[in-house]
């Protein structure tokens, strides 16, 4: 591991100073990725910037009902929040599939946002990976990638993002806030991550030195009934090879709202906007869950051996949303 720096920053403007004081510095939340990556030699900051102090660790009501998260409230507060479990289960349930109850402990909202891929050429650094060193390649596209991207990939790098907690976020609409030298900023989630295209290497759309604050749940109503469900190849600590994060209104059998996301098939969490138009004023049974699935999964080009997902994808979403129906219905 490379010889590194360490500082304690006590308020945002001293957290954002030491980092443009130095363009090699990285901030440090739990760690649970970054002090990983940095063992690897993928990740070499001259110096961590420690923002766990940071007055960003409470988890509050917004004015108009919904809920503003710190971006230092570790994954198990999240978790056990009686707002987030009653107002948007799907997260709470996401949050706890996601580690370890010792990770979660340490794990941050902010840093698991910006956690990075697992894919195996990404994180050994005897490989050629567009992500790590653009413009060396990806091969994974000839390679190993049974755990890798069926949606919005390019030939450049068809790796996931880990994140469970990011893909209930999408469903909900959820806003990241930052704070710059220049002033505070805001993106939706579904904004947040950049398209893969040809510069993998570019992950998010924060700005250069940003410092994400928090992360805003606007209002929904319809996640009050909401699921996360994940397959994994293991029942223990393992990252997902599919997840859905779904929520329905239904009344009368009729299916009045829906939110859904995917994870575990792209480079972001996928907002599945083309099946949320399918569920929504159409019947709640299983025939309409399948062609939403349907309908979203028509843009998928998986690779040789990863085209399981699409069935499993498939099979996820009518699992997910039949239970909610019937939930709906009791």
């Amino acid at each position: 591991m490379k010889e590194f720096g360490y500082q304690r920053a006590l308020d945002v403007p001293g957290a954002l100073a030491l980092l443009d004081a130095d363009a090699d510095a990285r901030f440090l939340g739990g760690g649970t990725n970054l002090v990983d990556l940095m063992k690897a030699g993928v990740e070499r900051p001259s110096r961590l910037v420690d923002v766990r102090e940071l007055p960003l660790d409470r988890i509050e009501p917004t004015a108009d009902g919904g809920l503003r998260i710190g971006a230092t409230v570790t994954n198990s507060d999240l978790a056990a929040h009686p707002g987030v479990r009653r107002r948007y289960p799907a997260l709470a349930q996401a949050v706890l599939a996601g580690a370890s109850g010792q990770l979660r402990n340490m794990a941050t909202v902010g840093g698991n946002l910006l956690q990075r891929t697992r894919c195996g050429y990404f994180t050994d650094v005897t490989k050629a990976c567009n992500k790590r060193v653009p413009g060396s390649g990806c091969p994974a596209v000839e390679g190993e990638h049974r755990n890798h991207a069926i949606l919005g990939a390019s030939s450049h790098c068809v790796a996931v993002h880990p994140s469970d907690m990011a893909v209930a976020l999408a469903a909900f609409d959820a806003v990241v806030s930052y704070e710059t030298a220049g002033g505070p900023g805001e993106l939706p989630l579904t904004e947040f991550y950049l398209p893969v295209g040809g510069t993998p290497h570019l992950e998010t759309a924060l700005p250069q030195g940003a410092l994400i604050t928090g992360v805003t749940l606007p209002p929904a109503p319809v996640a009050a009934l909401s699921r996360y469900r994940k397959v994994r190849e293991r029942a223990s600590y393992a990252f997902a090879i599919g997840s859905v994060a779904a929520a329905l209104d239904v009344r009368d059998g009729v299916t009045r709202e829906a939110r859904l996301a995917f994870g575990a098939v792209a480079s972001k969490p996928w907002r599945a906007r083309a099946a949320e138009r399918v569920l929504t004023g159409a019947p709640a049974d299983a025939g309409t869950f399948a062609a939403a699935a349907d309908a979203e999964l028509a843009a998928a080009e998986p690779l040789p051996h990863n085209a399981y997902k699409v069935t499993l994808m498939r099979n996820l979403v009518v699992a997910v949303l039949t239970g909610l129906a019937e939930e709906a219905a009791r």
